[in-house]
């Protein structure tokens, strides 16, 4: 990670984490690194309840989903079986370096896309205070100096808050809930740090698009704190696309393990952040 103690970008982004007003936005990547299923598997799991072969559908996991609670009525198996499927124990969470190195860097606020409790049980297992949001009643329970954990496509504890099937990707894509609201309240005036994503969920991307749209609309878009997107391998279209929307991409260097190099990311921001 010597390439980015040469980086202004970087050297924005260390200032930022540690005068803490800075939000992470931690993405599917962060699961897996402990071992939960793919997507892949999550459409195959469907598939076979669903009885459906090849050449029947080769649809996605958010239309399969859709189909899914079309056909049995709600998602709640589904649900039931995700949560126990991507479920890891506390100790495989404990050897974890990423979510130790999360809890360490101390963000004043996490969103996450996942639905798993990963993230709240590392903060648990460092002895560490935390809030909960899912929706509209918890934001009743923030409180100064306290970090949140945003889960922004819902939690396995509530079914209707989970953002899964195509339909609720599309009532999302209004970004009107009070979830966005307060993403974009959080975002307008912090940097913001994305791990653990490959950019190509359209409901983040557009989010990202409506962010940059809402400051370039101001007028003073040259006042917007800067962002940044953590990608382990470089791809010149995608990072020029973000690159357009104000979004700062920090490679990962030589590394070809994708979690390795988030490991090393990490563990080089704690360092030049004076995180313990």
């Amino acid at each position: 990670m010597d390439h980015l103690q040469t980086s202004p970008a970087y050297g924005q982004l260390v200032e930022a984490v540690k005068a803490r007003r800075c939000i992470l936005f931690a993405g599917a990547g962060l699961s897996m690194s402990v071992g939960l299923p793919s997507w892949s598997q999550l459409i195959e799991h469907m598939r076979t309840e669903l009885g459906l072969t090849d050449e029947e559908s080769d649809a996605d996991y958010q239309s399969l989903a859709e189909y899914y609670r079309l056909k049995l009525g709600s998602i709640g198996a589904l649900r039931s079986w995700m949560d126990r499927t991507w479920s890891v124990s506390e100790a495989k969470v404990a050897r974890s370096k990423v979510h130790e190195l999360i809890v360490r860097l101390d963000f004043p606020i996490v969103y996450t896309t996942n639905y798993d409790n990963n993230l709240e049980v590392a903060y648990d297992l460092a002895g560490r205070d935390f809030v909960k949001i899912v929706n509209a009643r918890d934001l009743t329970r923030a409180r100064e100096g306290c970090p949140q954990i945003v889960k922004f496509h819902g939690d396995f504890e509530s079914d209707d808050s989970l953002v899964l099937a195509e339909t609720d990707y599309f009532d999302r894509l209004e970004f009107d809930s009070p979830l966005d609201v307060k993403f974009r309240a959080d975002a307008l005036g912090r940097t913001i740090l994305f791990i653990g994503y490959s950019m190509s969920d359209l409901n983040i991307r557009l989010l990202l698009h409506k962010l940059w749209r809402t400051w370039k609309d101001s007028g003073r878009i040259k006042d917007r704190p800067p962002s940044f997107v953590f990608a382990a391998r470089p791809d010149r279209v995608r990072d020029a696309v973000l690159e357009q929307w104000g979004l700062n991409v920090l490679g990962g260097g030589e590394e070809r393990d994708p979690e390795k190099t988030l490991v090393k990311f990490l563990d080089q921001l704690a360092t030049d952040c004076g995180g313990s």
